[in-house]
């Protein structure tokens, strides 16, 4: 696994997306692609048009599980033990599934990490994941026949309390049958939001500076004191959760949050708000007054993306340019020129940029992977990363030739299925399961848009049909959903969309807010919290039926 750190590290695909309708297989695994990424959705349903296979992973029927060969209805939580389970298969039955030659040639580790699958037999991963063992067999011998083979996953895999361990088993499975550094293959993230994937290219982690260059090394703090004209501290900084964790303690006074809104979308909301409650000083900088920015001391209006000019990295890694369409609203300002007034105002060196080019150019002098990308030379296309210099055309799939571990192989990893944190009990007898909407891009975006709220106005929660006769509720009805955390309410959507004994929400609408049930358990090397698996209990809401019985009397029905 760790010879693939330069993109999980980062969460960059490893291919392109043009290479997805080259692929012969495409697993799909987590990721409600049509809906969150209609973009590449559309790439995937035209492969399938022209024979690609494709495989299915999801708890819910979403829209791809209609024109899938194979869909596979796991329990939410139990990925790790379905994959194990498909490479065992693999191991097993060693035709054409197993890519031998690239194991010896490019891995290591491989002994431990098949002794690791071995363990556990195809009756123990239906027994966990709900899966028949003849469809697991089935999805092992489609994945390892077809090459290449590509992987597609997206919050359904890391939002676990156990999210890197899925991540590391599907870099084992394409290690596995040798689907990785080549083209229409790879292990590919695909990412949530527009720049999410420039964000942490240019450091926005606690771990690194641009480039995942690592704050711990030495050498690499040294550049960049040197080029800042300062002191670096040598150690890791915090994760969002764990700032709020510290907030909520004490031991963060301030905190100046730009462009996130964490009293809807972080988990657990009810802690969220208590932890800034606690805060001396708490400075938002946004577009809109989000929920957040209620609660915030001071509110810097920033600029959105089509006032103002600048670079973005999509989910291929590709950096592309971005050009002011219209005026800044307002007093909004774009990002950038707060936070340099902000800078100086403070007496700090160093932020007398003109322009973003400028703050691009100091950035690729710094960052190896960006070295020869130009503004000149994105001015038309973008150009995908690593780029080291002027003559390099950019990089459309990792590891050609090598992998970034000191070996240039990469590593098996032995990964033992551990349950979610929470599961049903007789107290809370069902899964909540989160998910996006085609229609909403989080909630303080698009609910501003005329129409938007036309397709989708507000939340629903979809529950089976056999649930909802055993609970007597009725379509479009308004229950009560409580977690071990708190309470909120919503209409339902009656649906075998999901399986008997899970519920699913958006986390869309602010006045339904979906995050004030979710766990703030955290996978402990992202600190990423459980927002896939929550234990819930559902009742009728009192209200809501006495309305009911009262409509029948008015009209006379009993």
């Amino acid at each position: 696994m760790a010879g693939l750190a330069a993109s999980f590290g980062s969460g960059a695909m490893t291919n392109s997306i043009n290479e997805i309708s080259g692929a012969a297989c495409i697993f799909a695994i987590g990721t409600n692609t049509t809906a969150n990424h209609p973009i590449i959705g559309r790439q995937v349903t035209r492969a399938v048009q022209k024979g690609t296979k494709l495989i299915v992973v999801d708890p819910r029927r979403i829209p791809l599980c209609r024109i899938a060969d194979i869909w596979l209805r796991l329990r939410p939580g139990t990925d790790v033990a379905l994959l194990n389970g498909i490479m065992r298969v693999i191991i097993e039955e060693n035709l054409n599934l197993l890519n031998t030659s690239f194991i010896v040639e490019r891995c290591e580790d491989y002994e431990a990490f098949e002794a690791s699958i071995m363990e556990n037999d195809l009756a123990t991963a239906e027994g966990i994941t709900g899966v028949p063992a003849q469809d697991i067999v089935k999805a092992a011998r489609m994945f390892g026949s077809y090459i290449p083979a590509t992987i597609l996953y997206t919050l359904g895999i890391t939002e676990h309390s156990h999210g890197t361990d899925n991540v590391r088993a599907l870099a084992n499975l394409a290690l596995l049958t040798g689907n990785i550094g080549k083209p229409s293959s790879g292990v590919n993230p695909l990412r949530g939001q527009n720049n999410v994937q420039g964000a942490c290219d240019m450091g926005a982690l606690p771990n690194v500076y641009t480039g995942y260059q690592k704050v711990e090394n030495k050498k690499v703090r040294e550049k960049f004191e040197k080029a800042w004209n300062c002191k670096l501290s040598p150690s890791n900084g915090l994760t969002l959760t764990d700032m709020f964790e510290a907030a909520h303690e004490g031991k963060i006074k301030a905190l100046y949050l730009k462009g996130q809104d964490p009293v809807v979308t972080n988990a657990d909301t009810t802690f969220i708000e208590k932890a800034i409650s606690h805060l001396e000083l708490f400075v938002v900088q946004d577009i809109f007054l989000t929920e957040t920015a209620r609660l915030a001391d001071v509110v810097l209006p920033a600029a959105s993306f089509a006032e103002k000019d600048g670079t973005f990295t999509n989910t291929e890694r590709r950096v592309q340019r971005v050009r002011k369409a219209i005026e800044p609203k307002g007093n909004s300002r774009p990002d950038w020129m707060i936070i340099c007034d902000i800078a100086k105002s403070m007496g700090a060196e160093g932020f007398d940029f003109g322009s973003p080019q400028e703050i691009f150019e100091e950035m690729r002098g710094l960052t190896p992977s960006y070295g020869g990308i130009t503004y000149e030379r994105i001015e038309k296309s973008g150009l995908q990363w690593p780029c080291p210099d002027h003559e390099h055309p950019g990089t459309p799939y990792l590891y050609s030739a090598r992998f970034s571990t000191p070996s240039g192989r990469a590593k098996f990893a032995s990964i033992s299925y551990r349950p979610p944190a929470e599961t049903a009990s007789h107290e809370y007898p069902f899964i909540l399961v989160t998910r996006r909407s085609a229609f909403h891009y989080h909630a303080v975006m698009t609910h501003k848009v005329e129409g938007f709220d036309e397709l989708r106005g507000e939340e629903h929660i979809e529950i089976h049909p056999a649930d909802a006769a055993s609970l007597e509720i009725q379509e479009e009805e308004v229950i009560k959903v409580t977690s071990r955390r708190g309470s909120i309410k919503a209409k339902t959507k009656i649906t075998e969309v999901v399986p008997a004994g899970v519920v699913c929400m958006t986390f869309n609408f602010a006045e339904t807010r979906t995050n004030i049930l979710t766990s703030r358990a955290m996978d402990p090397i992202t600190k990423t919290p459980e927002f896939k698996v929550c234990a819930v209990k559902i009742e009728r809401e009192e209200s809501a039926y006495l309305m009911k019985d009262y409509m029948r009397w008015g009209t006379g029905k009993t």
